[in-house]
């Protein structure tokens, strides 16, 4: 296969069984990896237009069941995007002061500011999805949040945020390689927990839930992107061009120039 969407239209049922998450194009990694420098070294200069006109913000959603790649994606894109212009958040569990709030409050919080490029590592998501499957919250409550969902992301866009929400799909095979890779690797066995193999055996409940999230906020204002992500290298190609392409159409511009400075400057 040559060609798998990226996003559907808003309306459609979208179900990750249709699409294959070790799809890569047809390109080879050394091209791939390339291709990504190049769009890396060209979010440095957007990034830092869109900071200096700081009239709008844009914010990277990254959503993807364990070992998906969210730690590498974020990586990728901060080696081409200067400090100065990007804010990175991770949510975890919420703590007892964010329990205490509705659960886009520490969401609404993290927003990044206009001129900022923030990431996500998992996000409001999380309240629809391990919420649902690990029956945290009963039925009526996490349904009635997919609407919440859209008139909160609506607000954000209104308000100057484009979103570019991106779900890193992977196989079950290739989730139980990088599960091993862990469990193997002294730097990485810390990341892993018995909730995550838990997670794991809940497999099919983790995909329906996923694809209800993905079909129910699918929208014009924050449409969802399906990433394939067993082949980390494709999967941050992917991740790239549509950080750099959502900035080249946002087309930031520096302030004007006030010319009577030159006059004042002695």
């Amino acid at each position: 296969m040559s060609h798998q969407p990226l996003r559907l239209p808003p309306g459609r049922d979208i179900r990750l069984s249709d699409f294959d998450p070790g799809f890569h194009g047809g390109l080879d990694r050394a091209d791939a990896e390339q291709e990504t420098r190049h769009h890396c070294d060209a979010l440095d200069e957007l990034a830092y237009r869109l900071y200096a006109e700081a009239k709008r913000a844009v914010v990277v959603v990254l959503q993807g069941i364990d070992t998906s790649g969210k730690d590498g994606a974020i990586r990728m894109l901060a080696s081409g995007i200067s400090p100065q212009c990007l804010d990175v958040r991770s949510f975890k569990a919420p703590s007892a002061v964010e329990l205490a709030h509705d659960f886009l409050w520490r969401i609404h919080a993290a927003v990044p500011a206009h001129g900022r490029i923030g990431v996500f590592n998992r996000s409001h998501y999380e309240d629809v999805i391990v919420v649902r499957v690990r029956k945290l919250a009963p039925p009526h409550v996490w349904k009635a949040r997919y609407d919440q969902i859209n008139a909160f992301e609506k607000l954000l866009a209104d308000g100057g945020l484009t979103f570019v929400k991106c779900f890193l799909h992977i196989s079950r095979k290739e989730q139980r390689e990088r599960l091993e890779d862990r469990l193997r690797d002294p730097r990485k066995q810390w990341k892993l927990g018995p909730d995550d193999l838990a997670d794991r055996e809940r497999w099919d409940d983790f995909q329906a839930a996923y694809d209800d999230a993905l079909t129910k906020c699918n929208t014009e204002h924050a449409p969802w992107h399906i990433v394939p992500a067993d082949r980390k290298w494709y999967r941050n190609l992917v991740v790239a061009r549509l950080v750099r392409e959502t900035l080249e159409r946002l087309d930031p511009r520096f302030p004007p120039f006030d010319s009577t400075l030159l006059t004042r400057l002695t």
